[in-house]
């Protein structure tokens, strides 16, 4: 009797355990095509939306977001494809609702945060930036993370609750720049040769706007400093010229300084030695 017993209990747990193993791998399969489905279907929005003209700032964040969606559902399907009803899926959830809430705080945040950069638009894809100690161009707005393209190549992830909450600069917005730039002269140098100098270097410049109101070169005398003559220069210029004029501007008014003998102070100290008697 203990035998046949024994034999009953080992082929209960053989056909358990079968029962379960063919649903743990429906669930591993599960999980593995419907991940790459999600994908694939961000892939194919994507290229849908860009057939239509989407923004460019709008279509990282909806491909984002529905494939996580997605994934979602593919996981709550394949613990339901386990034997865990959706009910009870739905009662562990709400259990733990409050922990998984906090945890989740700051993740919610930059979720919200995303919706807020896209709604109010304070930069798009391409706008160069300032924002949280970090500069560069924009890459990609996701659900919750905005992406920034530094000059020497780095890729920068800040999260988007904190660019939604707090001061950034957006170089990109206004279509035009004002470059500023300081040049001393030595008090014994020509303040109106100088002046000459700088209006030259200026006009042969094409990216320096010229005819239009309020937009004309502005060169005055700024300061009277300890060791120099400081010349306060203005000029607007296209903000995608804004660094080019920059430079360029400072090397050739140096080489017109030298050229026309106006030197350029630098700071330096005198000390006098007396003999003590």
């Amino acid at each position: 009797m203990n035998t046949i017993i024994a034999q009953l209990d080992v082929d209960s747990l053989m056909a358990l355990g079968a029962d379960w193993g063919v649903k743990i791998l429906l669930a591993l399969v599960t999980l593995i095509v419907g991940w790459k489905v999600a994908g694939w279907i961000g892939s194919l929005v994507g290229s849908r939306l860009d057939k239509h003209g989407v923004d460019a700032t709008v279509k990282p964040f909806i491909c984002t977001l529905l494939v996580t969606l997605v994934r979602v559902g593919v996981v709550v399907t394949a613990i339901e494809t386990v034997g865990v009803q959706a009910t009870s899926f739905a009662a562990i959830f709400a259990a733990a609702g409050l922990a998984v809430g906090m945890a989740l705080s700051g993740t919610l945040q930059n979720f919200a945060g995303g919706v807020m950069l896209l709604i109010f638009r304070p930069f798009k894809v391409g706008d160069y930036i300032d924002a949280q100690g970090h500069a560069g161009v924009v890459k990609e707005i996701q659900i919750f993370q905005t992406l920034l393209l530094t000059p020497d190549n780095k890729m920068i992830h800040i999260p988007n609750g904190k660019l939604s909450n707090d001061s950034l600069i957006n170089y990109s917005t206004m279509p035009e720049r004002r470059v500023d730039f300081t040049f001393g002269i030595g008090y014994s140098d020509s303040i109106d040769t100088a002046r000459s100098v700088i209006e030259k270097v200026l006009a042969e410049q094409s990216a320096i706007i010229t005819n239009q109101e309020g937009r004309e070169p502005f060169i005055k005398v700024g300061e009277l400093a300890d060791s120099s003559v400081n010349f306060t220069v203005r000029v607007w210029v296209k903000s995608e010229d804004y660094w080019d004029v920059n430079f360029t501007t400072i090397e050739n008014v140096k080489k017109a300084f030298d050229a026309e003998g106006i030197s350029i102070p630098f700071p330096q100290q005198d000390v006098y030695m007396h003999q003590a008697s």
